[in-house]
């Protein structure tokens, strides 16, 4: 039998066995990218869970698994880390009340994890993390009714070995995957949770290990002290060192400098990991201070006067008829947003999802009638969606855009003075009638529909395909931009300068686009990360 003290047990290696292969599952990105967080993204979610579990200080199992669900619910990120949360809801909607459950128990609750899981996801793909769930929990249930003498133990080893076979098998139902020659990363991420399980009913637990990505946890969840010079920037960033500078760097030093820059400064260095947090009114500054060093691997940037203002304005008491969240990387692209009207930019992208709680504080912030969300990104779109379901007094529009170039559409439509049916065609409509590009590097070795792709290539990405592979960003987003614009429909290219684009670049990339066709070039100095140059075509 499983009580709340077992099952409490249970999490806790779970979330350690995920944890330590968090890396791991990140590798197994089916795109070159530099995007690679579904480890990130599960391991965070599930901690989140563990956190929530473990501040209760509950002891009988249905408490212990409500704060699970809520703690998953609050805490998830990315797509499969939302898809996790529904798991774990659908669980606990199966054994609340019971004080204990036995391997037939175990077995309907993982069958009503994967139900739910199901109905929370408009278009489910197989081959991902909901058909390892759906075929485990299925086969499971099956062998828990045809043997009544199994026990909590069984059960759980014959559910890690059926989503073991399910795993195995999610390249055979997504080709892309055995292109890649790689396994569902989701599914790859419950897996870890389920071994974690049925360790810790063995008697063996997982135990977290003392790593890299421990810390980087701590860094990412740092408070947001005020800064003594005024709000400020909340910074952080995990930078990989460059070979030259492993063993040569000095952590000491390195704070020191970060020290004439800002405070509530944290620095942990970690073979050739360095996390960084720090509050400065010049992030730039400290970005730059970093890249000295090595390069990116994640980015975050806080506006904290930003988020002081409007949290001061909206406990006025002044009602607003509309509120706009967006979600962005870079200050360039952030002010963008600002400048479109959007009362909070929330910090994130392609590589540091913001979770649920993150979308709910935001919309609390914002004393409004209608809130509209702009996620920007196809791996946000669940997260958003999850806070809109939680806050069902407010009424909260999801517009799921999947590229900035579609968020500042929507923005430019949205009009204040219009009514609600209004903005939301007109948004709708906008999100549609754009085209989107993005320029990026490739960080491994692969073959991608029949594209040979080497580590260090550029490569230009359009409609989720990779379109163009190059030998520098400019040539990239020149090719590109050939294959994005239609002669005789296209009027207006936006060019969104990253952190890999110079000025002069940009302005080459305009002149070429201006002398080869008969529209206009806006140019924006984004600043973001990954991506040397996002495109627009309308």
């Amino acid at each position: 039998m499983i009580n709340g003290t077992i099952f409490k047990e249970m999490i806790a290696s779970g979330a350690a066995n995920l944890s330590n292969h968090e890396e791991a599952i990140n590798a197994l990105n089916v795109f070159p990218v530099p995007d690679g967080d579904t480890g990130t993204n599960m391991s965070m979610t599930f901690n989140s869970g563990l956190d929530n579990v473990t501040s209760s200080g509950a002891d009988d199992l249905s408490t212990v698994a409500n704060a699970l669900s809520k703690g998953l619910l609050m805490g998830a990120r990315g797509n499969s880390g939302v898809i996790l949360s529904q798991i774990f809801r659908g669980f606990y909607k199966s054994i609340q009340n019971q004080s204990e459950i036995d391997a037939l128990a175990l077995a309907k609750a993982y069958d009503n994890g994967a139900y739910v899981a199901y109905k929370a996801v408009m278009k489910p793909v197989e081959g991902t993390i909901l058909t390892v769930i759906r075929e485990a929990a299925y086969y499971t249930l099956a062998y828990a009714n045809a043997n009544p003498d199994a026990t909590v133990l069984d059960v759980q080893h014959y559910m890690v070995e059926q989503a073991k076979e399910s795993l195995d098998n999610t390249d055979e139902l997504l080709p892309i995957l055995k292109q890649a020659g790689v396994k569902d990363s989701g599914g790859t991420g419950l897996l870890k949770v389920l071994e974690g399980f049925e360790a810790a009913l063995k008697g063996e637990p997982f135990t977290k290990a003392e790593t890299k990505n421990e810390v980087k946890k701590d860094i990412l969840a740092f408070e947001n002290d005020d800064n003594e010079d005024g709000y400020g920037y909340c910074t952080e960033f995990i930078l990989r060192l460059n070979p030259q500078n492993i063993d040569s760097f000095n952590e000491d030093k390195f704070r020191s400098r970060l020290g004439q820059l800002g405070n509530s400064i944290v620095v942990v260095h970690d073979e050739d990991i360095v996390k960084v947090h720090v509050h400065t009114l010049t992030p730039g500054d400290a970005l730059n201070l970093g890249q000295r060093y090595g390069e990116f691997i994640k980015l975050k940037i806080e506006n904290m006067s930003e988020q002081h203002d409007n949290i001061v304005k909206n406990a006025s008491g002044e009602t607003k008829e509309y509120g706009l969240i967006a979600v962005a990387a870079g200050d360039g692209l952030v002010q963008q947003f600002k400048d479109y009207r959007c009362d909070i930019v929330v910090s994130g992208g392609q590589t540091m999802n913001p979770s649920t709680q993150d979308f709910i504080e935001a919309i609390n912030a914002l004393n409004a009638k209608h809130i509209f969300i702009l996620p920007n990104n196809s791996n946000i779109i669940l997260a958003a969606q999850q806070a809109q379901s939680v806050l069902e007094d407010k009424d909260i529009t999801v517009f799921e855009t999947k590229t900035i170039p579609q968020g500042l559409s929507a923005c430019l439509m949205f009009n204040p003075e219009a009514d609600m049916t209004t903005n939301v065609e007109e948004m709708k409509n906008a999100i549609h009638h754009v085209r989107s590009g993005q320029i990026t590097y490739a960080v491994k070795d692969t073959t991608i529909d029949d594209k040979v792709i080497k580590q260090g290539d550029f490569m230009g990405l359009f409609d989720k395909n990779i379109a163009v592979i190059a030998d520098s960003a400019y040539n990239a987003a020149k090719q590109l931009i050939d294959l994005m614009i239609d002669p005789d429909e296209s009027e207006v290219v936006t060019l969104i300068l990253g952190e890999g684009a110079s000025e002069d670049d940009g302005q080459r990339l305009a002149d070429y686009i201006e002398s080869t066709y008969d529209l206009e070039v806006d140019t924006v100095n984004g600043n973001q990360p990954v991506y040397s140059y996002i495109l627009s075509v309308e």
